[in-house]
């Protein structure tokens, strides 16, 4: 298949991409830059020995989306742009409605005008908002808690909608905590100006970049007080994409799946197994709690087990060796 990624130059998506390259898939980068860097399809390429599309525009360019998924002969869409940063979204709530609802409708709207009917949605485990129960699995109760979240809601809301029209195939991937990178050191999570999520904050530290991480919230009811995660290797989450993609036309036309380990990793516990794969010290400062997080999240992931033939490989040692590697051979990480 072709297939259209938005903000394919993006850490998820670029890992993405080379998972559809070796599953034998033509993936087309799509990106404004305003969060991803301009050589990231070199970089693709370098890793998989394939030249790879790349163009520069901004989902919610209606128009000019439209033309390209018809010059491109597109066939179907993994859709990734957006904002993401849980603390960021409750400062500027107005900005993630603006791109995140706005861009999915005007993707959308060019989809349907050109005849691709087929999109994969980067959807996120902010949506179940404070677990009513543990692991969470597909048919959980959704409320989101943060504005972050509400906008990822209204998407699926919006999604679910859309494939009630049976010419559709939609499939919502709900990520839990994606880090890592590609074992190569290539490609990684490098975001642009102050990180909202950990593990860019840990590698900038270990690196010397900073001088201590800022552990927000040590008095949460779990274990060490620390907010507790399900931290998924992107390269896993990459192939499940695929996986995804693959199944859509096996099933139903509308499908809900968790991506994640199912295991549950603290603050704490994640730093010191960066300590123990790399060496590397990560000194850190207790300060309080920020508005928005919610204190334990972990996924039940038997429905994507069972229904994509998919499944989480890589462990915490993974996650944490293959950062700092990434870390180590980009010097400008944090710059």
């Amino acid at each position: 298949m072709r297939v259209f990624l938005t903000g394919g130059c993006g850490f998820i998506g670029s890992h993405t991409a080379v998972a559809l390259l070796e599953a034998g898939h033509d993936p087309v980068l799509f990106d404004n830059f305003c969060n991803s860097q301009r050589d990231v399809a070199d970089r693709i390429s370098d890793i998989t020995g394939r030249t790879i599309t790349s163009v520069e525009g901004d989902i919610r360019e209606t128009d000019f989306v439209r033309s390209v998924l018809i010059e491109k002969q597109i066939d179907a869409v993994i859709h990734f742009a957006g904002l993401k940063a849980v603390a960021e979204s409750v400062s500027a709530p107005l900005n993630y409605y603006l791109n995140n609802v706005g861009g999915t409708l005007a993707l959308l709207e060019a989809m349907q005008a050109s005849d691709v009917r087929k999109i994969v949605f980067s959807s996120s485990a902010t949506v179940y908002g404070e677990p009513q129960s543990l692991p969470i699995d597909e048919s959980h109760p959704t409320r989101a808690v943060n504005p972050y979240g509400q906008t990822k809601l209204i998407c699926e809301n919006i999604l679910t909608d859309v494939a009630l029209d049976p010419r559709w195939r939609v499939s919502l991937l709900r990520y839990f905590n994606p880090v890592g990178a590609h074992s190569s050191g290539l490609i990684g999570e490098d975001p642009m100006g102050i990180p909202n999520n950990l593990m860019p904050l840990v590698m900038r530290v270990a690196i010397g970049k900073m001088e201590a991480l800022q552990l927000y919230g040590t008095d949460y009811a779990t274990s060490d007080g620390t907010a507790v995660r399900d931290y998924i290797h992107v390269v896993d989450l990459a192939e499940g994409h695929v996986a995804a993609l693959e199944a859509m036309d096996k099933g139903p036309n509308f499908a809900v799946y968790n991506l994640g380990t199912g295991r549950g990793t603290s603050v704490l516990e994640l730093i010191s197994a960066f300590k123990e794969s790399t060496g590397a010290e990560v000194p850190y400062n207790a300060v309080g709690r920020r508005p928005g997080d919610v204190q334990e999240l972990y996924a039940a992931t038997q429905k994507a087990e069972r229904e994509l033939g998919w499944k989480a490989k890589r462990n915490l040692a993974d996650m944490c060796s293959d950062s700092f590697r990434f870390a180590q051979r980009n010097s400008r990480l944090g710059d």
